[in-house]
């Protein structure tokens, strides 16, 4: 595959707003959207086993190009831009333009979108739309990238600008909803998290290593009407030398990979850094430019290191940079991998599939760099950090391992951390008679479930399962059982927790030294929420 660095044909300056205008009506007259794809999708699992849109996460395609035969007479022109678009194959040249009449061939071919040679027209570009929903409404956008392995067939080019991934969705889920004046997208890629954070921003500053992907982000923003974001190339933080932000959001280039001949190192996801050297360096970047109450949210990795005196945890290293920079923070571990998993993952990635030479050479090179280094594991999760008040002492220093599957809260994993934290900041101040007088209740997510041993009367173990968030399960004793099911935010926690003891006929005081720590774990995990 030619790995030619050439960018689609948006100029530096910005692309043809004329031909980007066309372009937009043609694909929602076409009616270029999830859910009309997903009915095409939804009318070939009908027909035959294989529900299409399973078969492409999985890297197959035939079940989709099956169920474009069953689409409408009317459906034609949007089953053009699924088969040359999303399936990347090409189509019949006629056929793209009677799908693209107000931007026509010579349009598309300007916008670089697609390459014609006499009859054929051939993709250029992945673009397809993207829905999603936050506290600001149901939204729907068309996202340009780079063709991707699928259509391609061979490993990817070093320098992919890749589209909206399984980390760009993670991370827009994350992003707190509160209004800001100046947010700053940390190698922004295709631009979709600028294109996120200006729902909640008076203005955006998106910076990116590449040109490539700066272009594909100016076709992006201008293809959605998008303003208030301003493109910067630079590294990391070089673009904005000197400025400070109210957020600070970012996917960077985390992943861990060696710095071997034969080993591609992709812009998109690899920064150029031993181990984990590009986190600390970005976690470090963050601390001198957020504003006074700031916050960043980010993803990283992070590595388990075996040295002579034995673990170095990944967690404690991470929170160790964050306290030498005066950062608060939150860190949320929420997967850990040996080495071999970790180069499958990030080899496959790639595009260079197992059982190749090339495949065997990098996983190889790989595992010699992690045992360089006494890597144990890796850990992959996110953080979300906060620059204190002037003059005010950090507060909030949590770091947690949580594994496994998220809630299915209504209001997302953005609105559950805002929540949480604000819950944090409402009590971590608070010393224990101020936290008795905090009146409390339950989070309407949460369950109980008891276990008795067979013909006992009371429970051998109480569970208290939440709904939404991380879906955390707590192992309550009876007194914190108790106090959970009586909060109802009509009493302070003492009240209940005196209440309580009385009726289990033990101290008061020492029932409390047990509950009060308990109180605030649960506050800081939102299965409790402070009242008033």
């Amino acid at each position: 595959m030619s790995t030619d660095p050439a960018p689609p044909g948006v100029p530096a300056d910005g692309p043809d707003l004329g031909a980007v205008d066309a372009l937009a009506r043609d694909l929602a007259a076409a009616r270029f959207t999830v859910s009309a794809i997903e009915a095409l999708w939804d009318r070939g699992a009908r027909s035959d086993a294989t529900h299409p849109g399973s078969a492409l996460r999985r890297g197959h395609r035939v079940p989709a190009l099956r169920a474009l035969e069953h689409a409408a007479s009317d459906e034609q022109g949007l089953a053009t831009l699924v088969r040359c678009f999303v399936l990347g194959m090409p189509v019949a040249s006629d056929a793209l333009a009677s799908a693209l009449p107000a931007l026509d061939l010579d349009g598309a071919e300007r916008l670089g979108l697609v390459a014609v040679d006499g009859e054929v027209a051939s993709p250029r570009v992945d673009l397809r739309p993207y829905a999603f929903g936050d506290t600001g409404g149901e939204v729907e956008w068309w996202i340009a990238s780079d063709l991707g392995e699928l259509a391609t067939g061979g490993a990817l080019p070093e320098e992919y600008v890749l589209g909206v991934g399984g980390a760009s969705l993670t991370l827009s889920g994350l992003l707190l909803p509160q209004h800001v004046e100046a947010t700053l997208d940390l190698g922004t890629g295709c631009g979709i998290q600028a294109m996120h954070a200006a729902r909640f921003s008076d203005r955006v500053v998106a910076t990116d290593v590449s040109e490539r992907a700066l272009r594909f982000a100016r076709l992006n923003l201008a293809l959605n009407r998008i303003e208030r974001v301003e493109l910067r190339l630079g590294s990391l933080f070089e673009p904005v030398s000197g400025e400070h932000f109210d957020r600070i959001v970012s996917n960077p280039p985390f992943v861990i990979t060696p710095r071997r001949d034969g080993v591609p190192v992709y812009e998109y996801r690899d920064g150029g850094m031993v181990g984990d050297g590009l986190v600390e360096a970005v976690l470090r970047g963050t601390a001198q430019h957020l504003r006074p109450g700031g916050v960043a949210q980010l993803l990283g990795n992070w590595e388990y290191r075996r040295t002579a005196d034995g673990l170095a945890d990944g967690l404690e290293r991470v929170t160790g940079w964050l306290a030498e920079v005066g950062l608060e923070y939150w860190v949320v571990e929420r997967e850990r991998q040996d080495p071999g998993e970790y180069a499958e993952t990030w080899i496959r990635d790639g595009g260079t599939r197992p059982g190749t030479p090339g495949f065997e050479a990098m996983y190889s090179a790989w595992l010699d760099d992690f045992a360089a280094r006494g890597v144990e594991s890796v850990g992959f999760g996110y953080l979300l950090l906060r620059r204190p008040a002037a003059n005010a002492t950090p507060r909030l220093a949590r770091a947690e391992r949580l594994h496994g599957s998220l809630g299915e809260g209504s209001g997302g994993l953005a609105s559950h951390l805002a929540d949480c934290l604000a819950a944090m900041d409402r009590i971590s101040g608070l010393d224990d008679v101020g936290l008795r007088a905090v009146r409390i209740a339950v989070a309407p997510d949460v369950t109980e479930e008891r276990h008795h041993w067979p013909g006992a009367e009371q429970p051998a173990v109480i569970l208290l399962h939440q709904g939404g968030g991380f879906a955390r399960t707590v192992d309550a004793g009876t007194g914190l059982a108790a106090l959970v099911g009586a909060a109802d935010g009509e009493l302070p926690g003492g009240v209940l927790s005196d209440a309580i003891a009385q009726l289990l006929e033990v101290d008061p005081t020492e029932l409390w030294e047990e509950l009060g720590p308990a109180v605030r774990e649960l506050v800081a995990g939102g299965l409790l929420r402070p009242v008033g």
